[in-house]
């Protein structure tokens, strides 16, 4: 995890963000984000699911960049500055991962549910946009197939 931001709020943003081969969970990322002046909490659970493109996923393993986790840390920063936030954080997971496990997530407190709405959608593409991170997916028939997105 990294430290603390700022945000377009009078006060800085707390800032987290990570990547790890250690499972995730909403409940982890939502708890670092907790705060009494949150009127809103809005979390995303990108989750590894068991189909892509009409094909049977058996299972993934996700690669990153070693410039990863420094990049995630810039992506979180850059999206709390651009929003109204109380804290932000966003964890990737990469190494080998099962149907159901979470592989992105993050969570965004706020004063108001359509700035937390707002930052959170902004901070999942952001994170897909500029992670670099490539998704090596496995299908039941045996084939695979890289794809470069987070």
């Amino acid at each position: 995890m990294t430290g603390v931001g700022t945000s377009g709020t009078s006060s800085p943003a707390r800032v987290h963000s990570g990547v790890t081969e250690e499972a995730i969970s909403v409940a982890q990322v939502a708890a670092l984000v907790g705060s009494t002046s949150a009127g809103a909490v809005v979390t995303f659970s990108g989750d590894v699911r068991d189909h892509d493109h009409g094909r049977t996923v058996a299972h993934l393993v996700y690669e990153a960049h070693p410039s990863a986790g420094s990049v995630l840390e810039e992506v979180a920063r850059d999206v709390a500055g651009r929003h109204p936030v109380i804290a932000l954080a966003v964890m990737h997971r990469v190494g080998p991962l099962a149907i159901g496990d979470a592989a992105l997530v993050a969570a965004v407190s706020a004063a108001h549910r359509a700035e937390a709405f707002a930052a959170c959608a902004d901070l999942v593409d952001t994170t897909k946009e500029r992670l670099p991170v490539w998704k090596h997916q496995v299908f039941s028939d045996g084939t695979d197939e890289w794809v470069n997105c987070a």
